[in-house]
Formats: C-alpha cells, structure tokens, sequence
C-alpha cells in the first residue's frame, strides 16, 4: 500500500488495531506499507543466490529513504550527492554531479578496474584489538592485503585466525593455504571446509568446484607433506587462486602461512596478484620476500614481537621513516605475548606506530603438535622455577616444562600450584586458553590429590595437547 507520508499516524493506528506485523518505508513524501522482510534487498539476495554470486562483489546505487537497505547489503554502497542527506552520510561513497550523466561516468570507471576499490574505514572492519588506553584497533576490509611478522612462536597465526573468524563471519569466502595445521579449528565456523590432512591435498577441480559457491570457505591442510611437496604443491595452487578472483571474484580473500618458503621468488608473475590485492600472509622471514610482495600497493603492516635486526631493518624500511628504527627496536622487541604494532602506512594507523592487545579469539587455535613442543620461547617468557632464597632452573619450551614438572619434588610443586602460576604462563606465553582453563582446573585439585600427581596430571594434559592434538581432555 502506498500513501502520503503525512498518514503516517493514521497509518500507524491502522497496523496497531489489526495487529499486523508490517513493515513502513518513507520515500520522497511518500510512505509504503510492506510485509515483513520485504526490500530491495530481498530480492537482490534472491538473484545473487540464484547467479551464485556474493553481495560482497556488488555496488550499490541509491538516492532516496528506501535505499538505505539497498546500500547497506551492497559491498560498496553509493548515494548521489543530489539525493538523500542521511542516505549519503551512511553510504561508503558519493558520486558527485548531477543526475544520470554523472553515475553513468561512475560505472564506467568502475568497470575499468580489477576490483572494487580500496575502502575507508566504514560499515565493514576488522577489530584487530584495544590499544591500552580502550581505543579499538580496526581495519577496512576491502582492498587490503594484510602482512603479519614476527619472530618463531609469537602468535602470528594466532592472529591470522581471529582475523578469518571475522571475515567468514560477515559472509566473506576465503581460501587458507595452511601448511601447518594451525587453522583446522576454523572448519567450526558455518560454511568452512576442510581438506586435505590425512586425505592429501585438493585437486584443482576440486577447489574449482567450492568456490563455484559464494559463502563457501576452504582450510587447505597441508601438514601431511614433507616441505618439498608443499613448495610445489602452493607454487601450482596460487596461480589457480589468483586465476578464480579474475574470473568470478572467489575466493575473497587468500590466507598464505609460512609465506616465505613460497614467495621468496616471483619467477612466476601468476603466484602473486597484487593488483588483487586481499591477501593475509604471514611470515617470520619478512626479509625473504620478494620485493614486490611486501611493498605491493594497500599492504598493510602487523608486526609481533621482534629480536632479529635484520628482520626489524626489513620492517622498517617499508613502513617506517630511516629516524624511527631504533624506537620502533625498542617497541617490537619488548612487546608482550598477546600485543602487535600497526605499523604507520594506512589511515587506520594515524600516521603512527598504533600497539595494541589482541582482541579474542571464538575458535580454538590448534598448534601443529610438534612444532610448539620443541619451540623455545624468549629468554624474558621462559618459566622459572624459582623458590624461596633460591634461583631454579628456568624452561624455554613445553617440552622442557613438562620434564622440569616430572623432576620437581613435592613441596616445590605446591606454591606454583597454589598461585596458579603453571596456567597463567600457558595463557599469558602460549594463548592457549582451553588449555590453561584444564590446567587451572588441576592446580585447584593439588588439595586433594596432592602436589605430585597434579603436576603429573598437568604434564600429561599438555602432552595429549601437543602431541597428539587431543582436544577432548581440554573440555
């Protein structure tokens, strides 16, 4: 039903004396009186669906009060700067001009480029996390590539994973080339596949075939192959990734662990796109790269804790004035297990260094069973066994921890149980918080059960963690 917008109040009666779930819409003095879930947007979606495309590759072009639910699916909404004021203060762009000529000029230029443009920090982010002051850290999703750093153990793929929780959750499909198996846990996460593992890797057909849906995501598990056959195995996958974007705007975005074992050499121009752009690739090696990987055009710069100065030199030289290397030494190596740097570059950043705590993860992260038991951590983050008057012995991996919790007599086991020290390490070093939360648990029982067979009771859940990957005991 359509009418003046001055029956609102009649209108609005109406509804309430028959009891009617119906929907109003203001228009150019007009008012609309719809059933539920009935807008332009309904049936967008409904052709999108049907196209099997995403509302992630669309633009869309309104001027008036009903458009808001139009822009608002669109990956890019656009008003006109002779329409709706609010409209346009609500859209992710303004075409400037004067009626038809001036969007018709838009949408030629728009479909000159590769890809939609670079966003502005608007409807759609990333919450990376919270500077100490409570400031949000976030970043624009669109046009991005994403560069994390840092140094063995950190987090980097920590931080990977929160941000492709985030982006699988506003309906985004990615591909994770994961050559570890740290990101399996995102297979929870609605319409996010796993492959490979046990199984071998997925055929190119195969990965043709998903990305053929526009809310499917892939968690491409190479952890089975020996180094060899993941390099050749990811030098043939990119190219195929990058050849899918051009062709129908899947995957979204492409997540590249390990990258410096894979994009060290540009030999090929078709393993890297960066005129694409939305690329997460995490590296320790940064300085490895092939130059035009790290300064490619919308990278962005997310460094974790650093010690090597060759790394830091290789950090600094894209994203930092040559004056700022010896403070920007000082931030990365003294930042803590669950902090990162934005380094200066986007608008995001300020034009500063931003450091920030992590924001939370919802999936668990996995670690590659072996990798993390064997890997030291940093001198300043090794636990120490210290007691009363006396300096003990300090362990620098899980698998020397563990050893130490075996070797340790029973009245020098109590304290650190009664504190609770063993579970604030794993949480504050590790982030492994399932894991921390067991552990709490069997700090609480050394009453009952005695100093010796909880530290036991600890060394054998970290074990079944890492080991063997076990997520069940942690529960």
């Amino acid at each position: 039903m359509e009418t003046a917008a001055t029956n609102a109040p009649a209108v609005i009666e109406a509804i309430r004396l028959q009891e009617q779930p119906l929907v109003i819409v203001f228009n150019r003095g007009r008012l609309m009186v719809l059933p539920p879930a009935v807008a332009k947007s309904t049936g967008l979606r409904r052709v999108l669906w049907t196209l099997r495309l995403s509302p992630h590759n669309t633009i869309g072009i309104g001027d008036a009060e009903n458009d808001h639910d139009l822009i608002g699916t669109c990956e890019v909404g656009v008003a006109v700067a002779w329409g709706s004021a609010p409209l346009q203060a609500a859209a992710d762009e303004v075409i400037d001009g004067d009626g038809p000529a001036a969007v018709a000029r838009y949408l030629v230029a728009a479909a000159s480029r590769p890809r939609l443009a670079s966003a502005r920090l608007a409807r759609r982010s990333l919450l990376l996390g919270r500077e100490h002051r409570g400031d949000p850290v976030r970043l624009a999703i669109r046009g991005r590539t994403i560069l994390i750093t840092g140094e063995p153990g950190t987090g980097k793929s920590w931080l990977a994973g929160l941000l492709c929780e985030q982006l699988i959750l506003q309906g985004y499909s990615l591909a994770i080339v994961d050559p570890e198996g740290d990101y399996v846990s995102l297979a929870s996460l609605p319409g996010v596949i796993h492959l490979g593992g046990t199984d071998g890797p997925p055929s190119a057909r195969e990965l043709s075939r998903v990305f053929q849906h526009p809310d499917a995501s892939v968690v491409i598990d190479l952890s089975k192959l020996d180094h060899l056959e993941k390099v050749g195995y990811v030098r043939g996958l990119m190219p195929l990734l990058n050849a899918l974007r051009r062709q129908n705007g899947l995957p979204h975005k492409i997540l590249l662990d390990e990258v410096h074992y894979f994009l060290a050499d540009l030999g090929d121009p078709d393993l890297f796109d960066p005129e694409l752009a939305g690329y997460i690739l995490v590296t320790y090696r940064s300085s490895t790269l092939a130059p035009a990987v790290g300064a490619a055009p919308d990278t962005i710069a997310i460094a974790l804790r650093e010690t090597d100065p060759t790394e830091i030199e290789s950090i600094a030289a894209t994203r930092c004035e040559p004056a700022l290397l010896e403070s920007l030494t000082a931030l990365l190596s003294g930042l803590q297990p669950n902090e990162a740097l934005l380094l200066p570059g986007p608008d995001e950043a300020r034009g500063a260094v931003r450091r920030f705590i992590l924001a939370p993860r919802l999936t668990e992260h996995v670690r590659h069973r072996s990798k993390y038991l064997d890997m030291p951590v940093g001198e300043a983050h090794a636990f120490r066994f210290n007691g009363p008057g006396h300096i003990g012995p300090r362990a620098r991996s899980l698998k020397e921890f563990t050893g130490m919790l075996s070797a340790l007599p029973a009245e020098r086991l109590d304290g650190f149980l009664a504190r609770h020290d063993f579970s604030r390490w794993l949480e504050e070093v590790f982030r492994d918080r399932a894991l921390a939360t067991r552990v709490r648990d069997l700090e609480g029982r050394r009453a009952g059960d005695g100093p010796r067979d909880a530290a036991a009771a600890i060394a054998q859940a970290i074990r079944a963690r890492y080991e063997t990957g076990a997520t069940a005991p942690l529960r």
